[in-house]
């Protein structure tokens, strides 16, 4: 039964366990180091040995956040991976997020399961257009964000033009912890002002990596340090001087609401920065925060097990035809074996055989806890935005589906493999790479993806994986919109009038297919009963 409104308000204490658990997304524009960061991270947290070999069970294993084939090929990150460590007491949840605009949607889920993020720019670059998206969604959810100025070893804008513009773009409050002590062929080390010391390349080699630390009686000591010359020395100075005095002083409550953001110079590549980076999370960045359900909000420190499906993935095991979704717990001590309720479907099920992320690599999770991701292997049972708990009757809101921008029709190429192209698109749909409408009035499926990307990505998914070679027409259509009428006579009669441009989503849902902008705008204005919406909340 669901609880009361009063029982619900008080907030019960968050026990130690799940008090040292940070969840936490990398977000960034492509190319901006957004998946060496997150190697160096796990390298840092003891989760790995080098740079792709993950540890899992005790063994080094071959294993990357970039996992599938195309993302090896063409080195970019398109779809989340998770990432499961613990350092100095503090498990970390770390979702490495699809870097390319064409999975903004994939990163919008997985915004959905996280309570603090790091947003990684270039310091060539600075502000681009995805960082900017990316920023924004994370402000709609009030995450709290650091921010993590990466390739400071290579020519870059400078640090203080830098965070003018961050400040100035994102309208956010910055506090520098870090500052480069020389850019590109200048650069020397990294002052870490948190701590009065700086971080300098091992052996004292220009261009070297990461491996020394020399405290600081005062900044202005860094004159002293053999290697680094007196203009490069008064720069860096003069930056922190003028940083510190124009921009406020860090205050956590400010940095937990996504006012403030911290900020971190370094170089993923050469580890600076790296590690502060690692203390500042476990610091500063919240634990398991608390979970709005349409019922009420889940407090992380109550006794019964919540949680919702932010993703799901197939195939991550080639060899097995697995579907694992992942599972964001949002309250109590999970075990393995438990019975949960599947509220969609108001099913129980035992889960088994749980699962903590490496990368691809996987290991047995025999307990869990309020702000950890767990996979949970099914046979499409489970889609993205279904609640999972103990007995009572949630549902786990702000997992939206997103209207497609570019819709296709698949051909196959050999008529034979028909059902095994149903399969694969019905398991890339519940992925949520594209998604699957069919025409009510019959005919061939529909697909619609958020970027030109997605197509690719399941062109090569769909040979690589079922071995079905397809390709991509033109659809007569080009925008997809839910529709919905508070009158079901209004709503029967546009059906009627329209059969040969409605079909239906993968949960039943009607969709309006439009010839064009002009022409939804139309049905909108000589129709207006009909409500046609842009996004639609999962399992609604």
């Amino acid at each position: 039964m669901p609880q009361s409104q009063s029982a619900a308000s008080a907030a019960p204490a968050m026990p130690p366990e799940i008090a040292r658990r940070r969840t936490f997304a990398i977000i960034s524009h492509p190319d901006a180091g957004k998946t060496t960061l997150t190697e160096k991270l796990l390298y840092f947290g003891g989760a790995i040995q080098m740079a792709g070999a993950v540890k899992a069970r005790g063994e080094r294993r071959r294993t990357r956040s970039d996992w599938m084939q195309i993302e090896q090929q063409r080195g970019i990150s398109v779809t989340s991976s998770v990432m499961t460590f613990e350092r100095n007491g503090i498990v970390y949840n770390l979702l490495d997020t699809p870097g390319h605009s064409d999975f903004s949607e994939d990163t919008y889920r997985t915004l959905s399961a996280v309570d603090a993020a790091v947003m990684v720019m270039d310091a060539a670059k600075g502000i681009e257009s995805q960082t900017r998206k990316l920023f924004e969604v994370c402000r709609l959810r009030d995450i709290p964000i650091i921010t993590f100025i990466n390739k400071i070893d290579r020519e870059a804008e400078d640090p203080l033009t830098l965070l003018d513009q961050i400040a100035a773009d994102l309208a956010l409050d910055l506090v520098p912890m870090a500052w480069p002590v020389g850019m590109g062929t200048d650069f020397r080390g990294v002052l870490d002002l948190m701590s009065n010391r700086i971080l300098l390349p091992e052996n004292g080699e220009r261009g070297a990596s990461f491996g020394r630390v020399e405290p600081l009686s005062d900044l202005a000591d860094i004159r002293k340090i053999e290697g680094i010359d007196e203009r490069i020395a008064d720069r860096a100075l003069e930056g922190v001087e003028l940083a510190q005095g124009a921009l406020p002083t860090f205050d956590i409550e400010a940095f937990r609401e996504g006012h403030l953001s911290p900020v971190f110079f370094g170089s993923a590549l050469k580890n600076f920065g790296v590690e502060q980076l690692l203390d500042a999370l476990a610091q500063w960045a919240p634990g398991p925060l608390p979970r709005k359900a349409t019922q009420r909000t889940v407090e992380p420190g109550e006794d019964q097990v919540t949680g919702f499906v932010f993703k799901v993935q197939a195939n991550m095991d080639p060899n097995h035809r697995d579907r694992v979704a992942f599972v964001r717990l949002c309250s109590g001590r999970f075990r393995r074996g438990m019975k949960l309720l599947h509220v969609r479907d108001n099913k129980p099920m035992t889960v088994s055989s749980p699962t903590f992320f490496f990368g691809q690599g996987r290991e047995t999770a025999d307990e869990a806890y309020a702000g950890d991701i767990i996979g949970v292997p099914n046979h499409g049972t489970l889609r993205v935005g279904d609640t999972l708990t103990e007995k009572e009757g949630l549902k786990f809101t702000g997992i939206p589906n997103f209207a497609p921008e570019l819709l296709r029709r698949v051909v196959i190429q050999d008529a034979m493999k028909a059902k095994q192209l149903n399969r694969a698109l019905d398991d890339l749909a519940e992925e949520g790479i594209v998604q699957v409408f069919t025409p009510i009035a019959g005919g061939r499926q529909i697909l619609g993806v958020v970027g030109q990307l997605q197509f690719e990505v399941l062109q090569s998914r769909v040979a690589n994986e079922y071995g079905v070679p397809v390709t991509l027409e033109q659809s007569p259509f080009e925008l997809a919109r839910w529709f919905s009428a508070d009158d079901p006579a209004k709503l029967q009669k546009f059906v009627d009038a329209h059969r040969g441009e409605i079909a239906t989503d993968r949960d039943g849902a009607m969709v309006f297919l439009a010839e064009s902008a002009w022409m939804l705008k139309y049905k909108g204005e000589k129709f207006p009963d009909i409500k046609f919406a842009a996004l639609r909340e999962r399992g609604e």
